[in-house]
């Protein structure tokens, strides 16, 4: 009979968290709890509707993981971050595949792969599936409409870097602090403002604020909650809808002055289409002909899922970007569509 004893690991102290006054966005909460029923996500479908023209931004709550659970995670999170050294992670720089126990992985890391093998399906089936079908209701489409085009057994990449580990479209990320001088080059901001590549993001909570979104109003800060997940929008669901639903804005800037000595872990799953799903339109939405359709490109231009990822990783960091005529905003050049930054 297997053991039932999990196996030891590092405990990961969270930072507390920040003192200080901020701008917060107020965003929605969805409580899955109601997903169980046909009359509950009816109800849900609308507030997840109203989050998505709003912010595109929302917190998941009840979601099935116990807050335990989700302490064990960020444990397990930190081991290859924080207990393999940089010759080790470099050995496994080169593992790509789309299932995480078809490759080898660090020493320390290999007793927890049953544990984060569950976690990515615990992700993928009981959380961005519901939340595909809420989508697809708000598009009165049938329930399975996005499900079906978001297939677990799609193409995948795992990989490791040396502050970044990717597995099955989970990755985790711990942002150190900066030297001052890196702070006065990029005015404080850690990642320019974007729209993610891929439909939906899955964001775990975790308590050093650095996380914003911008709104009509200007940037707004992500609150902490404590085991709960922050959803986003992408390019993709934004292609996917003809504009009706936008793929959200958000950066990374420096932390309060309270939270700076402390390492930000991001645990996130990140949810694209399958590779060879063709980002047009899904025209057959009653609510899109009703509203309208905002094309970017000619259907028969259009990326499919997997050339819009490449283009859009490729062009990460490669280049020098343009200045846009609208302020604080640069350019490039993805698959022959414009990709904004935001400063």
């Amino acid at each position: 009979m297997p053991s039932l004893t999990l196996p030891q690991s590092p405990r990961y102290v969270t930072a507390p968290p920040t003192g200080e006054i901020l701008d917060y966005a107020n965003l929605a909460i969805i409580d899955m709890t109601k997903a169980r029923t046909a009359e509950g996500r009816a109800v849900l479908a609308v507030e997840v509707r109203d989050a998505l023209l709003t912010h595109g931004f929302f917190y998941v709550v009840n979601h099935g993981y116990t807050q335990p659970q989700t302490e064990r995670i960020f444990d397990i999170a930190d081991v290859p971050l924080s207990g393999v050294n940089d010759e080790e992670k470099r050995v496994y720089a080169g593992n790509i595949n789309r299932h995480i126990s078809n490759v080898s992985h660090p020493q320390a890391l290999r007793p927890f792969i049953p544990e984060v093998d569950a976690f990515i399906r615990h992700n993928h089936f009981n959380i961005l599936e519901p939340l595909l079908k809420l989508v697809a209701l708000t598009l009165e489409l049938p329930e399975d409409t996005l499900s079906n085009m978001h297939s677990f057994d799609g193409s995948n990449i795992s990989y490791f870097m040396t502050s970044c580990v990717h597995f099955h479209n989970l990755t985790l990320y711990n942002s150190f602090t900066r030297s001052e001088e890196d702070e006065l080059k990029t005015k404080n901001v850690w990642l320019k403002g974007h729209k993610d590549t891929g439909s939906l993001t899955l964001l775990w909570s975790q308590p050093v604020a650095a996380l914003q979104i911008l709104t009509k109003d200007g940037w707004r800060w992500i609150r902490h909650i404590e085991n709960a997940l922050i959803v986003n929008t992408g390019d993709s669901l934004e292609f996917l809808t003809g504009g009706y639903i936008k793929g959200t804005i958000h950066r990374v800037v420096q932390p309060p002055a309270d939270q700076r000595g402390y390492a930000r872990l991001s645990v996130i799953y990140f949810c694209t289409p399958d590779e060879e799903i063709k980002l047009i339109p899904l025209t057959e939405s009653p609510v899109l002909q009703r509203v309208g359709i905002e094309r970017q490109c000619e259907d028969s231009q259009a990326p499919t899922a997997k050339e819009w990822r490449v283009a859009r990783t490729r062009a990460y960091g490669q280049g020098q970007l343009r200045k846009s005529k609208e302020e604080n905003i640069e350019e490039e050049i993805c698959h022959g569509l414009v990709v904004k930054h935001y400063n």
